[in-house]
């Protein structure tokens, strides 16, 4: 199974600062780039979401694959802080496909997940028309997305992006690090983004409910699984919605490594 990503676009970095200019920037060590796609984000410097990504290794730049609503905001953050960096940035002809299948020649593996296969980046990834349930895979390993669980007013740990290696707390200062810093080593994280069942079907934007106090909505639904955003200490019991749907939260769900 392979499919296009229509919904993706790739910038181009060119420039003999590039690697120190992102280091400076994103939420995870430039330096895995030797083994292959790097999934990190973009901050502000109070540590809230701007945009998800990886940085891709090219022949002769670094590569940015990000959803296409979020390119031209990526874009204009990058040329803000280049200041006088010998950095260069434009969107490349550069296409998306995603695949499940055994990989191909120039294929990188979804840094995620195992089981999220592949991506590769050419001129004519819209060759591919095998369609992939992409929510299913989703919902089934805890994928936060732009535009469903991921908003301008997430922090990137609450949506699990320490287990989805896209952030790296040895790598030294960038945006926003003080604050995921200190989520990550002086607090406990109070809300997150976990996995939930029901008898029924699930509607996203539903509320959850524990003894009738709200603690949490439902984000992204595939049959009677779901993604929701919870109060992390009620994790364990059992939760309902406004129409009495019996909510259980998976506790052990398929998406460990």
């Amino acid at each position: 199974m392979v499919t296009p990503l229509n919904n993706r676009k790739v910038l181009g970095l060119k420039g003999s600062d590039c690697k120190k200019f992102l280091q400076s920037l994103i939420s995870n060590d430039i330096n895995l780039i030797h083994d292959g796609l790097v999934y990190s984000a973009l901050l502000t410097p109070q540590g809230k979401y701007i945009a998800d990504f990886f940085v891709v290794p090219l022949e002769d730049a670094f590569g940015i694959d990000v959803h296409a609503d979020l390119a031209q905001t990526l874009l204009e953050r990058f040329n803000v802080y280049k200041l006088r960096s010998d950095v260069e940035i434009k969107e490349l002809e550069v296409t998306v496909a995603l695949g499940l299948t055994d990989p191909p020649e120039g294929a990188f593996t979804d840094p995620r997940h195992p089981k999220l296969g592949w991506r590769l980046y050419s001129m004519d990834a819209e060759k591919f028309n095998q369609p992939i349930n992409w929510t299913k895979l989703r919902v089934d390993y805890v994928i936060p997305e732009y535009g469903s669980e991921l908003t301008g007013e997430s922090y990137i740990l609450e949506m699990g992006f320490e287990r989805l290696n896209g952030v790296d707390f040895k790598k030294g200062c960038y945006v926003g690090q003080e604050v995921t810093a200190r989520m990550k080593h002086k607090t406990e994280l109070h809300k997150g983004l976990v996995k939930i069942g029901s008898e029924e079907t699930m509607v996203v934007g539903e509320e959850l409910f524990l003894n009738d106090k709200p603690i949490g909505s439902v984000l992204t639904v595939y049959d009677r699984s779901a993604l929701a955003y919870v109060r992390l200490k009620n994790r364990d019991e059992i939760l309902s919605t406004k129409s009495t749907k019996r909510i259980f939260v998976d506790t052990n769900p398929i998406s460990s490594n």
